[in-house]
């Protein structure tokens, strides 16, 4: 058996592949080695995939959010041993796991726009050229926590019309204070703010609000892909949230620029399979 797991900030998915069948996903909380050690993880796999039936999976794929050095992807890498018995454990970034499945053995721009955002140019077999994502507070231009952060500040400013303000907080019940205490003094801020994205989604026609989502975009593209001379020829491809819940203003926002649109996708998971089921025997 096979699993697949793709890990962003707030979820993981995870996909067992037996054979040609093909079971349904289960998912946990996101899982980043920036915040959690080894215990910390060990622990949410126990609490979290119960029902999966670890001593069955052979070989495991593991893409996730913060696996970008030796010593993060260790730290996943030893939980992952001492929860699962599998043979081979790959550890992979969530950068190479949205270009293999948003690209699969061709070259292309692959990005996640999610919680977070980030970007890079892929050759068809590896990642050539990343522009760091630098998290919500110096970058991730585009994602849910900056679209949140920017929401939040438009409303505690009041730099958006009184009925948004309004419907804001009979929608999340918050006082400022709170939202403050949130954001600087609790874990996963980041998590916090992702959320108020949906209240972007619902209230899109307003066009302090429109504003906040087309300029976040304008500026992943001019920091991210435009750093990339192969984003002049090449499709530019999205999965994540975001992506596809503001398709629209993304393609626009290419267009723009000068830019082809490519494939957009909720999720990596779909295609990785894809790419892994064609790739078996390479691997």
């Amino acid at each position: 058996m096979i699993l697949i797991a793709d890990s962003g900030s707030t979820k993981t998915e995870w996909k067992v592949i037996g054979n040609t069948k093909l079971r349904e996903s289960i998912f946990s909380q996101g899982i980043n080695p920036f915040f959690l050690a080894q215990e910390g993880i060990f622990e949410l796999l126990c609490k979290e995939l119960g029902q999966l039936n670890s001593e069955s999976i052979e070989t495991i794929f593991y893409y996730g959010t913060g696996c970008n050095s030796e010593i993060r992807n260790n730290t996943v890498l030893v939980a992952l041993k001492k929860f699962f018995r599998a043979d081979r454990i790959f550890i992979g970034s969530d950068l190479l796991g949205a270009a293999r499945s948003l690209c699969q053995d061709k070259p292309g721009i692959a990005c996640i726009m999610g919680t977070g955002s980030n970007s890079c140019y892929y050759n068809g077999a590896e990642i050539v050229a990343n522009v760091s994502p630098l998290g919500y507070i110096l970058g991730d231009e585009g994602g849910a926590a900056v679209l949140g952060r920017k929401l939040v500040a438009g409303v505690l400013k009041k730099q958006v019309p009184p009925h948004v303000i309004e419907k804001f907080f009979e929608a999340y019940k918050l006082s400022t204070a709170e939202i403050l205490e949130n954001v600087y003094m609790k874990p996963f801020p980041n998590r916090f703010l992702g959320q108020f994205s949906r209240f972007l989604s619902e209230y899109i026609d307003v066009p302090e609000l429109q504003a906040i989502v087309t300029s976040s975009f304008d500026e992943f593209i001019i920091r991210n892909v435009l750093q990339y001379p192969e984003s002049k020829n090449l499709p530019v491809n999205f999965t994540g949230s975001i992506a596809t819940h503001f398709r629209v203003f993304l393609e626009d926002t290419l267009k723009r620029h000068n830019l082809l649109p490519g494939v957009f996708s909720m999720t990596p998971m779909e295609n990785l399979i894809k790419y892994h089921l064609h790739n078996k025997n390479n691997e």
